[in-house]
């Protein structure tokens, strides 16, 4: 398949469907962009539910989503694709696999599907595209469904993981509920104790050892050592408040505290229990069991902290994301720093190994993408890693220190001895980051700290990744590949955003948009590896010319653009004049040297416009009048935009004229010379719009030219003579001669033209019209001109050139030519009585003809002076005002053809 789009455009699609990650409707606007952007017919992601069996969450078909569906993955190309490398079934993919319905239904002739995977690397799902025709992707399509199948599969990864976390909540709920039950028939330390401040124990079970690390008989009685002791101070108010508001309400209790063991550390128990009241309603001990919880607590609070985290940061995206996370983070772990960082280049899950036996970490530096120091955010900073916390990360994946390992914090006076560390891989299991909390103090304990940014991690390094790729995205989308400069569409931006600025603060905003003179001709004798080395080192020249906080864009093959604001009309005029002159220095490129000019249209705001975001449109119509001047610099004014608008207007309305036949043949008199009888008529297009009147031709026949109008204006023209010789014919007025009509350019460049002509005029015999064609024009080609005019005096048609002595023509070609007459230009005939020179160029026109047995006919021929000489020096025939204007048809008749 071919890439139906430039690179600029398919990225900036993908970034705008990728941009709805973490929304409930992500895999539908994925599936639908997708679809578009590749221009195929099908597409869908779909997850493996269980084994052979996958359930789609979005599909598009037809171009409209369909409803999900679950489907067995045996017998179907996604069966060859999970856990594999992307699989392309070009062309019969239904004889391929038969048994699969859904591609009979799709009605699929081809298939490309990759394998999404989660942060552990194991296949979760599939990416499929379908195509009713055979279909081949290039390297850049490939290159998007790769980022896509990455991005799905960290959606997916980051969705179960969610998932997963709701179930490990409800489960603890129902841990929770059972252990209500059945906590007294579980192991543990069940005990009879009085209701002192000793809690001295009359009875205890054997698994008092296990809990406390105390023999029985040790804490009977207070024997060695009362149980209350044992009980946190921090614990022992709350204990006993606990329990004595129990015993008060005639209630069971229940708490959570910490105890101290017998080697120093302290465990969290939970205790249940109740009072045993005798008769006379007093306290006669207390009953019940304790346990070790210290596992359940600790998951207990890193749910919370995960629950807390989540929380807050789930609806935040970007730096906004990693800002709150580790602000987040370093609050609830209680550390004093903490940062996200993104490594230079991925590192693989396979490190290299020198010959020293040293393992080689490819990335050499990392960059914060979030930075906090004692509770406040720090500018990010770009560090180098080796030797660094950091680096030891890469290496193990989890790294904790303790205590005695200083490292002070980047861009920061903040130093610290401790720290816990976790690495972000993506989806291919490659380090592209890592997560870490700094302490200023040894750390005591980091499974709870741990436990934590290991759950984190994966949500942490999905949007790491998501980040890296939307950079990525991003450079492509608004990047010239070429030169470096923002394109296109990112210069849309910055207009804008520029454009706003200088409104806001009452500043004027200026937009030179520059076209490099006759590019083309480069590219098309040198090849484009050259005109892509001129290209860029214009874009060189230009960054380096700019002014401060100016921007500048490459839109278009030659063209480039700069945005100046607050700049003041001499030092534009200046800028303008230096890049000028910068362009135009020589270029050389290995032996060659080139030598550019360069158009420039120039428009302000507010002076030129009222709206900065029509700065464009004005620089473009001032570059396209300093384009046909041939200027180097155009100012826009206003006038250039009436002009292009009339011109506009123009073709519009001639475009109507000539389809609805509302044009005018004039026929202006032929006269010979010697005998002043009429030898023909040439036939002259006039146009009356009902509301501008009467339009010179001098203006509508060259935007005919320019605006592709010629040929269409020319046909009316030769069918339109052809039926009034037909009429004056049956009218017994038959015109003398011959009836001339222009050809232009454009009609004699096309081979067939004599055949195109003789079906025009096909009501009239051939020797009744003659075709004119100026001099520049059949000079164009010459060798296909020869052939064109052979062809035609071979056909019966006569030929005139037109305006000659205005053109260059070699005189071995007008040997060649098959032309009847040369028509003197009016330029010439107009001064010649006053003009030795002219006159001379007409008496040599008149030789030449003569030699190559063509007549010659004058024109503009305005006084009898005039046609006295004309005829002395031998020209046969004339035509101006002196014999007679052009005239509508019936008037011409009436004059001259009327016996």
């Amino acid at each position: 398949m071919h890439t139906r789009k430039d690179a600029s455009e398919i990225f900036r699609q993908l970034a705008e469907g990728l941009e709805s990650s973490g929304t409930p409707d992500f895999y539908t606007t994925l599936v639908e962009q997708l679809a578009h952007m590749l221009e195929i017919d099908h597409a869908l992601i779909a997850v493996v539910s269980e084994p052979h069996m996958a359930t789609t969450l979005a599909v598009w078909s037809n171009n409209d989503h369909q409803e999900n569906i679950a489907y067995s993955l045996i017998g179907t190309p996604c069966e060859t694709v999970l856990g594999r490398e992307p699989c392309l079934y070009a062309c019969d993919v239904q004889a391929r696999f038969p048994k699969d319905e859904l591609l009979g239904q799709l009605g699929a002739e081809s298939y490309m599907g990759l394998p999404l995977f989660s942060s552990d690397g194991s296949a979760i799902g599939v990416l499929a595209v379908l195509s009713n025709e055979p279909m081949q992707f290039d390297g850049l399509e490939n290159e998007a469904l790769r980022i896509v199948a990455a991005q799905a599969g960290a959606e997916l990864g980051r969705c179960q993981a969610e998932q997963a976390l709701r179930q490990s909540e409800e489960v603890a709920r129902e841990s929770e509920r059972r252990l209500n039950t059945l906590l007294n028939h579980l192991p543990g330390m069940a005990y009879r104790c009085l209701n002192d401040q000793h809690w001295t124990m009359q009875l205890v079970s054997e698994g008092v050892e296990a809990l406390t690390g105390y023999h029985q008989d040790e804490l009977r009685d207070n024997r060695l050592i009362s149980f209350a002791s044992l009980i946190h101070e921090a614990d022992q108010d709350r204990f006993f408040m606990v329990v004595q508001r129990a015993i008060k309400e005639r209630q069971p209790y229940s708490v959570v505290y910490r105890l101290r063991h017998r080697d120093g550390s302290y465990r969290w128990m939970w205790e249940q229990g109740q009072a045993v009241i005798d008769d006379d309603g007093h306290v006669t001990y207390l009953e019940g069991f304790i346990s070790d919880v210290t596992d359940q607590h600790e998951s207990q609070r890193v749910q919370e902290a995960v629950v807390q985290v989540a929380s807050t940061v789930t609806s935040r995206v970007g730096d906004d994301y990693f800002h709150q996370l580790i602000v987040t983070l370093a609050t609830l772990l209680e550390a004093d720093a903490g940062f996200i960082a993104l490594l230079d280049q991925p590192v693989p899950q396979r490190l290299v190994i020198t010959d020293n036996n040293n393992t080689v970490l490819p990335a050499n530096s990392a960059y914060t993408v979030s930075l906090v120091a004692n509770g406040q955010l720090v500018d990010n900073q770009t560090f180098m890693l080796q030797g660094t916390p950091a680096e030891q990360v890469v290496f193990e994946g989890e790294s904790v220190a303790k205590h005695g390992h200083a490292f002070t914090l980047p861009g920061t006076a903040l130093s610290t001895q401790a720290w816990i560390g976790r690495r972000l891989d993506n989806a291919k299991g490659d380090a592209i980051g890592v997560m870490m909390v700094f302490y200023q103090a040894p750390l005591t304990t980091n499974a709870f700290a741990t436990s934590v940014l290991k759950i984190l991690s994966t949500g942490a390094a999905a949007e790491l990744e998501r980040r890296r790729d939307h950079r990525y995205m991003h450079r492509l989308a608004y990047t010239d590949n070429t030169t470096g400069l923002p394109n296109r569409a990112r210069f849309i931006e910055l207009l804008a955003s520029m454009g706003k600025e200088a409104a806001s603060q009452k500043d004027s905003l200026s937009l030179l948009l520059l076209d490099i003179r006759r590019f083309k001709e480069v590219n098309d004798l040198h090849g484009h590896q050259v005109g892509d080395q001129l290209l860029a080192t214009v874009a060189e020249r230009l960054q380096k010319a700019s002014l401060a906080k100016s921007a500048v864009a490459r839109l278009s093959g030659d063209e480039f653009t700069i945005l100046l604001p607050s700049i003041e009309d001499v030092r534009l005029q200046e800028v303008v004049f230096q890049l000028c002159e910068i362009i135009k220095r020589p270029i050389q490129l290995g032996h060659r040297v080139f030598n550019l000019d360069v158009s420039i249209g120039v428009a302000s705001y507010p002076g030129d416009v009222l709206d900065a975001g029509e700065l464009f449109n004005a620089a473009s119509i001032a570059l396209h009048h300093a384009k046909r001047r041939d200027n180097s610099v155009c100012p826009y004014t206003q006038a250039m935009r009436q002009t292009l608008e009339r011109r506009q207007w123009m073709t519009e309305r001639l475009h109507q004229a000539i389809i609805e036949r509302r044009l005018q043949l004039y026929y202006q008199p032929q006269f010979s010379l010697t005998s002043k009888t009429l030898t023909g008529a040439e036939a002259l297009c006039r146009w009356y719009d009902p509301e501008w009147g009467w339009v010179s031709p001098g203006e509508f026949i060259p935007l005919a030219e320019e605006r592709g109008l010629i040929r269409m204006l020319g046909d009316w023209v030769l069918e339109e003579a052809a039926s009034q010789l037909n009429v004056w014919q049956d009218s017994n007025m038959p015109l003398p001669g011959r009836l001339s009509i222009n050809i232009s350019a454009q009609q004699f460049a096309d081979p067939q033209l004599t055949t195109h002509v003789a079906k025009l005029t096909a009501c009239v015999p051939s020797s009744a019209i003659a075709l004119e064609l100026t001099e520049s024009d059949f000079m164009r080609d010459p060798d296909q001109a020869v052939t064109i005019t052979q062809a035609m005096r071979q056909a019966g048609y006569a030929l005139f050139i037109d305006d000659f002595g205005t053109g260059y023509s070699s005189l071995s070609y007008l040997r060649r030519f098959a032309a009847d007459a040369l028509k003197i230009d009016i330029s010439f005939v107009r001064d010649m009585l006053d003009n030795h020179h002219d006159r001379a160029i007409v008496q040599t026109i008149i030789a030449m003809a003569d030699t190559l047995e063509m007549k010659t006919l004058a024109e503009g021929v305005e006084n009898p002076a005039q046609a006295d000489l004309l005829a002395k020096m031998g020209c046969r025939e004339a035509q101006g005002y002196w014999f007679g204007r052009p005239l509508p048809a019936d008037e011409f008749a009436a004059m001259w053809l009327t016996p």
